[in-house]
């Protein structure tokens, strides 16, 4: 975006200075404030003292009272308390200074480096990018997983959500692919997580060299949701500046499940009623603006260089319930999922991603014909395998029967060798292709010659 146009749409955000209110009550998490003429999303500060204000965002309306949600902890605020607002707009320091840094919701250092004083400010609610302006998805990008290279093959620029029960290896993951993927910089977003998982995540999971070239914004559980849902927007607009510079940009969120749960908490101060099973109507279309976020933008996007943001989305599944309303919504609006499966981690199959249930929608259009025909023969063996699995455990399955089912058994092993990766262990996507293709093509040959052998 060029400077000029960069100046006139923050005049087109522009609201009047020394809009200031009254605090007249708490309600449950929100603050209520009257003659605050702020809009809905503006960042206020309310106290008297600026050194030891407490920061909060306008939520809604309750007749002419503002709802403030605070950015920290309710203590400390009274009757009666000055509260002023100010940014109209909620926006943020983005860009390269960012990179290798360890930040919270709202830009300040978590991890005992300098402050954040320099790059480019952006918006955290920007303008939908519109639809006939999304470029094509035509290349892929390379994960370093390669059950995921070679099965649901990741274009550039696409959504896909990673659903997964706890404990089944989502961190390590995510860890491998933000290490490895082949982008230009990783965007990563720590939302309602545990303080210890951040931590142990930036230094052993990521490490110091995943963090280089890196951004780590983390939110954590015991933080307020409206510093949730912030932390989860300067994400996004760290992965746009990126993208608008025409680079190709990895954005992990984890996880698209907390960033509900707090939107919820949000909705229910401000007086929305719950809907589908106690989530209120806007969690989901705040879900929609926060995922449809990342994609491929033309060149001709306001300036924008053409990059990308391939955006990967956890999905925590209570009970390993595919159904639930949070993991239902996604899957519409995603562009492919990934499923984590229970069984596989408890036999030490690492990464635990059942290729079967999982699909990724572009890989049509990143994928040559020789790599979609070796998946398919992958597929196609790996569900006979699971079809006859019980009867060969009982020894009640008759070699011969079934020439496909009879290699399925015989070269089960050395397909689990391809979809299976040791922990470190370095892969790209053309070694996945060419592994996949290789092992295919022994197992067509191998069907082939039982076929004949048995006409």
């Amino acid at each position: 975006m060029s400077g000029l146009g960069q100046l006139i749409e923050l005049l087109d955000q522009v609201e009047p200075a020394g809009l200031t209110g009254r605090v007249v009550g708490v309600q449950g998490l929100g603050v209520l404030v009257e003659d605050l003429g702020a809009p809905v999303g503006a960042l206020v500060a309310i106290g008297a003292d600026s050194r030891s204000s407490t920061f909060g965002e306008v939520v809604g309306f309750s007749r002419d009272r503002a709802i403030v949600m605070c950015l920290g902890q309710l203590s400390g605020i009274r009757p009666r308390d000055p509260v002023r607002c100010v940014e109209s707009c909620p926006t943020a320091l983005v860009g390269d200074i960012l990179l290798g840094r360890v930040i919270d919701g709202v830009g300040r250092p978590l991890d005992d480096g300098p402050p954040i004083l320099d790059g480019e400010r952006r918006a955290l609610d920007p303008p939908p990018v519109p639809p006939m302006r999304r470029r094509e998805i035509s290349r892929a990008l390379g994960t370093g997983v390669r059950a995921v290279d070679a099965m649901a093959t990741l274009g550039r620029g696409q959504r896909m959500g990673i659903f997964a029960g706890p404990g089944v290896g989502k961190s390590t993951l995510l860890g491998t692919i933000a290490c490895s993927a082949e982008a230009d910089a990783t965007v990563i977003a720590l939302i309602g997580e545990r303080g210890r998982e951040v931590r142990d995540f930036v230094e052993r999971t990521l490490g110091q060299d995943g963090l280089r070239r890196s951004v780590v914004i983390a939110a954590t559980g015991d933080e307020s949701p409206v510093m949730r849902i912030r932390a989860a927007k300067l994400a996004c607009a760290a992965a746009e500046c990126f993208r608008d510079q025409g680079r190709d940009a990895l954005l992990i969120m984890d996880s698209v499940t907390r960033f509900a749960h707090a939107q919820r908490q949000v909705g229910l101060s401000a007086g929305e009623p719950p809907a589908t099973k106690g989530y209120t109507p806007s969690v989901f279309a705040s879900m929609a603006a926060l995922l449809e976020r990342a994609g491929a933008v033309d060149v001709a996007d306001s300036g924008s260089c053409g990059g990308s943001i391939t955006g990967l989305y956890t999905i925590l599944v209570e009970g390993d319930d595919m159904t639930e309303p949070i993991a239902d919504a996604a899957r519409g609006i995603l562009d492919g999922h990934l499923i984590l499966s229970r069984k596989l981690a408890q036999r030490s199959h690492y990464p635990a991603i059942d290729v079967l249930d999982s699909i990724s929608r572009v890989a049509a259009d990143v994928c040559d014909a020789e790599h979609l025909a070796a998946a398919a023969t992958f597929s196609r063996l790996l569900a006979k395998h699971r079809d006859i699995e019980e009867l060969v455990r009982i020894g009640a399955y008759a070699a011969g029967s079934d020439p496909e089912a009879d290699v399925a058994i015989e070269m089960h092993r050395e397909i689990e060798a391809v979809l299976r990766q040791g922990r470190g262990e370095q892969s790209t996507i053309e070694f996945a292709r060419s592994m996949l293709v290789a092992t295919a093509a022994r197992a067509n040959a191998a069907m082939s010659k039982r076929v004949e052998s048995g006409a």
